[in-house]
C-alpha cells in the first residue's frame, strides 16, 4: 500500500512529524517498508512556459528555447529533452537553485550557446522516476509560481507492508481510522454526496454466481468528455501512490480505490449488449484482457458478462474489447462485492497480480460498493461532465457477511497485557477504530465495522488495544517463581525418544505446513469433514490437513524430482477434522521409496515392499511392550492404499492407522513410481508403554515342538496366532513362524505354515505327554477355527 503523506494528513489531523508518524505506524503493526521524501530542496524552481524553440546550431539533439519564467524578459535555455516544444509549461530551475540530486544550477555555455537555467524532468526534481522527458505541467499552471507550492510539495511517499488480515488499510480512509486512534484525533471523511440522476439510461443486472458474488452495483454515465484531463491534484496523488495517470475515467476509478479501498471498473457502455450477468466461467472459455493477453478460464472463475460475451474476470482485470478508450463517451461504472474465496488464487492462475485482486482476495468491505460508486460518479461528472443514470443494484443479502458482537473481559485484558488500561481509553480506542462499543458488567461488548474481517474473538480485541495503546507502554517483566519440572510418565514413551528411534532406523524428520490445497486432498479422496481456513494465505494453503500423508508424499515427490532416488521421511504432527472447535489428533506418518537398503556391497539392491515398512512398525510396537494388543487386517482399506499390498492397523480391535503401498492410480496422478510405501498412525496408542514388571527367572526348562499345517490362503497369521495363544494360554511362551510353502504337495488356494511352539510351565518340568497334549489341542483348535490340516 503506497500513499501520499499530504493526502493522509488531509484526512486526519496528525500532531507528529514524518519520522514519528512512520514509527507509530510500524509499532501499530502497519510496517513502513519504504519512505521516500518528495520535493525537498526545490527553492528556485518555478513554473515556466516555452515560448520559442530552435535547433541548436552545433548539436542535432539540442534545442535553444526561449522560456517565460514570469521575470519580464524570456530566458534562453539549452535543452535536450525530446518533448521540449513551444507552448508547454514545464519546471525551470533558475540560476542559484540546487536540485535534490546535488546539482547546482549555474549560467553555462553549451556548444557555444548561453544557457540561463535548466528545464527539468520529474526524476531530476526528485518527485518521480520518469526521466524520459520534461515534466509537463497543465496549461493553466501560473507562470513564475514556485513549483513546490503549485504541486503541493514537499511531500513523502509511504509504502506499507500490510499483513493479509488488514485489508481495511488498503484504502486511505481505513488507514486514517488507525492513525486517528494512534494520535487521538478524528477522521475527516470525504464528502459523500448523492449524485443527481439526470439520465434514464439503465442496464439490467443478474446475479448467477451464488455466494461468490452477492452484491453488484452499476450506473451508466452518458456524454463524458473523452478529452478531459484529470486535475493536477488528483494526478499527483495517483503518481505519489505509484500509479501513472491515464485518462479521466481510469484515474477516477483508481483514485476512489486508493481513497476508500473499493476497486471499481469502467466499461465502454456502447460495447455492452443487454443485461450485465455475473456468473461463473464455462470450462474452456477465453477472454482477451486489458493487457492484451488471452486468459483461459475454468468454472472456478467468476465473470462479468453481458448477454453475448464475457467482459471481465471479476475482481482481477477487465476485458480488452469493452475497455474505456480515447473515444469513449458513454461509461458503465461497476462497483461490486466478491467473496475472498472466489478471487483467491485466480490472478496467480493467470500469471497476474492486480490492485483489484490484491484487495478482493483479502476482503473488501461489503458495504462500500454504493459509497464508492457515488464518489466515483461525483468526481467523474466534475472532471469530464456527462449525465448520470440511476444506481442499479442486485444483491443476495443472505450471502453477505454480517459483523457479530465480540465480548472483551476486563480481567482477561489485564491478564494478557500485564498492565491496567483505563476503561475510558479502551472505549476511546474502539470508537476511534470505527467500532460500536457498549460497557457490560465484566467488560465491553464490541461490534466491529463491516470492513474489519479480522475481528472475530476476544484475542483480536486485546490485540487492537495493545497496538493502539502502544507496545512501548506495556512493561517487560520477567516471570517470577520457581519452575516445576514436568515428570515424564513411565507409562508413556516421549515423542523425542520416538523421533530418535525413527532416525536410528534411517528416516529423516520432515516438517510441513499444517495447510494443504483442496485439489491435492481431492486426489487422495479426502473430501469430507475438512476444516477450511477463513482467511488463507493462498488457494494452495486453504484447508487444515486431515492427514499427514498428502504433505509428506509431496515432500518425497519434490526430493525425487531433485535426483534423490532413496527417500525415507517421517513426520510427527497434528491432523484436523471438522468440529466445534476442530478436532486435533497427534499422528505419525512415514513414507519411503527407492532401494530398501542404502547403497552398499554386502547384498544385492532390491526395492522395498510391504514387509519392510511393517518391520519398522513392529519394532515401534515392540518398544511399547505389548505387541499382543496390536494386529493388522486386510479389510476396510482407504481408497489411497493398494488393495493387495495394504493393511489396516488395530490396537485392541480399534483401527488406529494404515500402512502399505500407494494405490497405483494415486501414484500415477502424483507422478510417482509403484515403490512408494506409506504408514500413518494415531500417535497416542503408539506412545503408550507397559510398565516393566519383575518376574522370577524360570526354574524349569522349556520344551519346543514344531508343527506344519496346511490351511487356506486367506487365513492370516494374526488369526492363527490368536487361536494358538488362546488355546494354550500361559504355557505357550513363544510362537515362531519359520517357514511358508506353496507348491507341489499343497493344493491350489492353500498354503503350508511351519511354526515352533515354545512351551514352559512355571511350576514343573513339562513331560513329553504334556507337550504332545498341547500340540494336539493347538491342531484341533486350528482345524476347527482355521480349516487347517496337519501335514505329515
Amino acid at each position: 500500500m503506497k500513499f501520499s503523506e499530504n493526502w493522509l494528513r488531509e484526512l486526519v489531523e496528525i500532531q507528529a512529524d514524518r519520522a514519528e508518524l512512520a514509527h507509530a505506524l510500524t509499532m501499530a503493526g502497519l510496517e513502513v517498508e519504504e519512505l521516500t521524501p518528495l520535493g525537498d530542496g526545490l527553492a528556485g524552481v518555478v513554473v515556466a512556459r516555452i515560448v520559442a524553440a530552435e535547433k541548436h546550431p552545433e548539436a542535432d539533439r539540442l534545442q535553444v528555447c526561449k522560456v517565460d519564467a514570469g521575470q519580464g524578459e524570456p530566458l534562453q535555455i539549452v535543452c535536450g529533452a525530446p518533448n521540449a516544444r513551444v507552448g508547454i509549461n514545464v519546471p525551470l530551475a533558475t540560476i542559484g537553485a540546487t536540485l535534490p540530486g546535488g546539482i547546482r544550477i549555474k549560467a553555462a555555455r553549451l556548444r557555444g550557446v548561453e544557457s540561463s537555467g535548466m528545464l527539468c524532468s520529474a526524476k531530476e526534481l526528485g518527485i518521480d522516476t520518469d526521466a524520459s522527458g520534461l515534466l509537463e505541467l497543465p496549461t493553466d499552471a501560473p507562470v513564475g509560481q514556485p513549483l513546490a507550492g503549485y504541486l503541493g510539495l514537499p511531500d513523502a511517499s509511504f509504502e506499507l507492508k500490510l499483513t493479509p488480515n488488514r485489508p481495511d488499510c488498503l484504502g486511505l480512509v481505513g488507514l486514517a481510522h488507525d492513525v486517528a486512534a494512534l494520535f487521538g484525533s478524528t477522521v475527516r471523511l470525504p464528502a459523500s454526496a448523492t449524485v443527481p440522476v439526470t439520465s434514464n439510461a439503465r442496464r439490467g443486472i443478474r446475479l448467477e454466481a451464488g455466494k461468490d458474488a452477492p452484491r453488484y452495483l452499476g450506473r451508466t454515465i452518458e456524454g463524458v468528455d473523452p478529452a478531459a484531463r484529470s486535475p493536477l491534484w488528483l494526478a499527483e496523488r495517483l503518481r505519489r501512490a505509484g500509479l501513472r495517470p491515464i485518462s479521466a475515467v481510469v484515474d477516477v476509478t483508481n483514485y476512489v480505490m486508493l481513497e476508500l479501498g473499493q476497486p471499481l471498473h469502467a466499461f465502454d457502455n456502447d460495447t455492452l449488449e443487454g443485461d450485465i450477468i455475473v456468473r461463473h466461467a464455462h470450462a474452456g472459455e477465453t477472454l482477451k484482457l486489458l493487457d492484451g493477453n488471452e486468459a483461459k478460464l475454468d468454472e472456478s472463475f467468476v465473470l462479468i458478462a453481458d448477454e453475448k460475451k464475457a467482459l471481465a474476470v471479476a475482481g482481477v482485470m477487465g476485458g480488452h474489447d469493452s475497455r474505456v478508450s480515447d473515444a469513449t463517451r458513454n461509461v458503465f461504472l461497476e462497483s461490486a462485492h466478491f467473496a475472498p474465496a472466489a478471487i483467491m488464487g485466480r490472478a496467480r492462475k493467470l500469471g497476474l497480480h492486480t490492485d483489484a485482486s490484491h484487495r478482493f482476495e483479502r476482503g473488501v468491505d461489503p458495504e462500500l460498493p454504493r459509497r464508492a460508486l457515488e464518489r466515483a460518479s461525483e468526481l467523474l461528472l466534475a472532471i469530464a461532465g456527462g449525465q448520470a443514470g440511476p444506481v442499479l443494484a442486485a444483491e443476495n443479502p443472505a450471502d453477505l457477511p454480517m459483523p457479530a458482537p465480540v465480548a472483551l473481559r476486563r480481567v482477561r485484558l489485564q491478564r494478557v497485557l500485564g498492565v491496567d488500561v483505563a476503561e475510558a481509553e479502551v472505549a476511546r480506542i474502539f470508537t476511534a477504530l470505527g467500532m460500536q462499543v457498549a460497557t457490560t458488567a465484566d467488560g465491553w461488548r464490541v461490534i466491529a465495522p463491516s470492513s474489519r474481517f479480522d475481528i472475530e474473538r476476544e484475542e483480536d480485541l486485546i490485540e487492537e488495544v495493545a497496538r493502539i495503546f502502544g507496545y512501548d507502554n506495556i512493561p517487560t517483566a520477567t516471570p517470577a517463581g520457581a519452575l516445576t519440572l514436568a515428570i515424564e510418565p513411565e507409562a508413556r514413551i516421549g515423542e523425542l525418544a520416538l523421533r530418535e528411534q525413527l532416525a536410528a532406523r534411517g528416516y529423516y524428520e520432515a516438517v510441513n505446513l499444517s495447510f494443504v490445497a483442496t485439489d491435492l486432498l481431492a486426489d487422495w479422496g479426502f473430501t469430507e469433514h475438512l476444516v477450511p481456513l477463513a482467511n488463507p494465505l493462498s488457494a494452495d494453503l486453504a484447508v487444515m490437513r486431515p492427514s499427514l500423508l498428502p504433505g509428506l508424499v509431496e515432500a518425497l515427490r519434490h526430493n525425487r524430482a531433485r535426483q534423490q532416488e532413496r527417500v525415507r521421511l517421517f513426520e510427527v504432527a497434528r491432523v484436523f477434522a471438522e468440529g466445534n472447535p476442530p478436532v486435533e489428533t497427534p499422528s505419525l506418518a512415514i513414507v519411503a521409496c527407492g532401494a530398501a537398503r542404502a547403497e552398499q556391497w554386502g547384498e544385492p539392491s532390491r526395492v522395498p515392499d510391504f514387509f519392510d515398512l511393517k518391520g519398522d512398525l513392529d519394532a515401534l510396537i515392540a518398544w511399547g511392550g505389548e505387541p499382543r494388543r496390536w494386529s493388522v487386517h486386510a479389510d476396510d482399506l482407504p481408497g489411497w492404499l493398494h488393495p493387495g499390498r495394504g493393511a489396516r492397523v488395530a490396537r485392541d480391535g480399534l483401527t488406529v492407522g494404515y500402512l502399505g503401498a500407494l494405490h497405483p492410480q494415486l501414484a500415477k496422478a502424483l507422478d510417482l513410481g509403484p515403490d512408494v510405501h506409506v504408514l500413518e498412525l494415531a500417535l497416542e496408542p503408539l506412545l503408550t508403554r507397559r510398565l516393566p514388571r519383575a518376574q522370577a527367572v524360570p526354574r524349569f526348562p522349556a520344551v519346543r515342538r514344531d508343527i506344519a499345517v496346511d490351511l487356506p490362503e486367506a487365513v492370516r497369521w494374526s488369526q492363527i496366532e490368536q487361536v494358538v495363544r488362546g488355546t494354550l494360554g500361559e504355557r505357550l511362551r513363544e510362537l515362531r513362524l519359520f517357514d511358508r510353502y506353496r507348491g507341489k504337495g499343497v493344493e491350489a488356494g492353500r498354503k503350508s505354515l511351519a511354526m515352533g511352539l515354545i512351551l514352559q510351565d512355571a511350576s514343573r518340568t513339562l513331560t513329553d505327554d504334556d507337550a504332545d497334549r498341547c500340540v494336539r489341542d493347538a491342531i484341533a483348535a486350528l482345524e476347527q477355527s482355521c480349516k487347517a490340516k496337519l501335514r505329515g
